[in-house]
């Protein structure tokens, strides 16, 4: 099933969502110490492999993060193929003084926001609703 491509459509249906808990990214050199049910996404980089977990889980695995972030998921099916859905946001969050750390999967889009910032930048997200 494919998501929304006209960028409007999107916008007015944008429904930012706020998830429980804290999240963190820790880099560590491999995966096999973490067990994948803990594991909210992760990246391969060349210089190491970025994990995403709740602040407790990686505390419990004594992995090493400084960034605390609040996990915010735009609830509209967006396609992977939409035009200017993150430019729009990231725009509006930057205006804002919010850092943003973002995430596309399959059916939704997932903005990573400094902790602090989280309220805040779920205001600024449904003001794009227009």
């Amino acid at each position: 099933m494919e998501g929304e491509v006209n960028l409007q459509n999107i916008l007015k249906n944008l429904n930012p969502s706020l998830n429980e808990g804290k999240y963190v990214y820790c880099k560590v050199d491999t995966i096999d110490e973490i067990p994948l049910s803990k594991v909210l996404f992760l990246f391969r980089e060349e210089e190491s492999v970025t994990v995403v977990v709740k602040k407790e889980d990686a505390e419990e695995l004594k992995l090493d993060f400084s960034y605390v972030a609040s996990w915010i998921t735009l609830e509209v099916h967006s396609s992977l193929s939409a035009v200017g859905l993150t430019a729009k946001f990231s725009q509006a969050l930057g205006e804002a003084g919010i850092s943003c750390n973002v995430v596309a999967a399959y059916f939704h889009d997932h903005i990573f926001v400094d902790e602090k910032d989280a309220a805040n930048a779920i205001d600024v997200l449904n003001a794009l609703k227009g």
